[in-house]
């Protein structure tokens, strides 16, 4: 399974991934990614994370996912570390990160690098998460990587879920879509949806939903009753459109139009039913059914 770029995706999303991982890091430390060339013997580095600031007691964090055995492992891995120094004239403290399959698993011998493992690189081993509950997001989006399929899905609906704002809801959506993809082949995207139970699942539970009704009711105690529910109103029909969109395909702008002239009524009724969507058919039939289809709507 090709999961490195999944990993670095992971970390250059997920704020504080570094900080959680790497002993010494702290969370509001900013870095730039890379995967630099070592041109003399054509090392190439999974991923170097260099801090954005000039203080040289933040380090450079030298990461690399080794999912499989490689008597040779450590010996390139350090070989590269002490290349890049090198040839890029590095004068900061560097630090590393080993994401590694499991300790079962032969990655060379670790006696010339005792010392270096145990004060400088932090091994992260992903089966060692396999049977561990009440994980933060950041490791429970590892721990999908050692999970079988329903394991994955149950733990893929809790992080979604549990997501505090749309745009992190997004964010991880995309992210668990694309570690099912890479461990389960034979899912198709459709079929991840459903394993998501992104169908069924009551989204209006989710915590960046609620979050959206609760602004728009604190805005509207500071800033007067009528505004504040707008407001919330608004951002909440909204949020509908995006999550039909995700269901149906782009809505045509008479279509957006009759949803965003829905009563709040009729806002909750489509909110609860397009879960059920599968096609522009459905949000044709629902309108209809309640007399709201427009007379010549655009059609997809």
């Amino acid at each position: 399974m090709k999961t490195d770029k999944w990993f670095y995706e992971l970390f250059l999303s997920q704020p504080g991934m570094l900080a959680e991982l790497v002993p010494g890091i702290e969370v509001d430390w900013e870095f730039t990614y890379s995967a630099p060339v070592v041109k003399e013997k054509e090392f190439r580095l999974d991923g170097v994370f260099v801090p954005m600031a000039d203080d040289p007691h933040i380090p450079i964090v030298f990461a690399e996912a080794q999912m499989q055995t490689d008597e040779n492992f450590y010996r390139r891995y350090f070989a590269e570390v002490f290349l890049y120094l090198e040839q890029y004239q590095v004068s900061r403290s560097w630090c590393g990160l080993l994401i590694l399959g499991s300790r079962r698993q032969r990655f060379g011998p670790e006696l010339p690098y005792e010392r270096l493992l145990d004060q400088q690189v932090t091994r992260l081993y992903l089966s060692d998460l396999k049977r561990q509950q009440g994980l933060s997001a950041n490791l429970a989006l590892l721990q999908l990587l050692v999970l079988n399929q329903e394991q994955a899905a149950n733990i893929g609906r809790s992080l979604l879920q549990s997501a505090d704002t749309e745009v992190e809801f997004e964010r991880r959506l995309t992210l668990i879509e694309t570690i099912l993809a890479n461990k389960f082949p034979d899912l198709t995207k459709e079929i991840i949806m459903q394993v998501l139970d992104l169908k069924v699942m009551d989204l209006t539970q989710s915590r960046f939903y609620q979050q959206i009704i609760q602004e728009g009711l604190e805005q509207g105690l500071e800033q007067g009753l009528e505004q504040g529910l707008e407001q919330g109103l608004q951002r909440e029909v909204q949020l509908v459109l995006r999550l039909l969109e995700r269901r149906v395909g782009r809505l045509s702008d008479q279509y957006r139009s009759v949803v965003l002239g829905l009563l709040v009524s009729q806002l909750e009724d489509l909110a609860e039913g397009l879960l059920d969507f599968e096609e522009v058919a459905d949000l044709e039939n629902w309108l209809a059914q309640r007399s709201l289809l427009p007379n010549h709507p655009d059609r997809f």
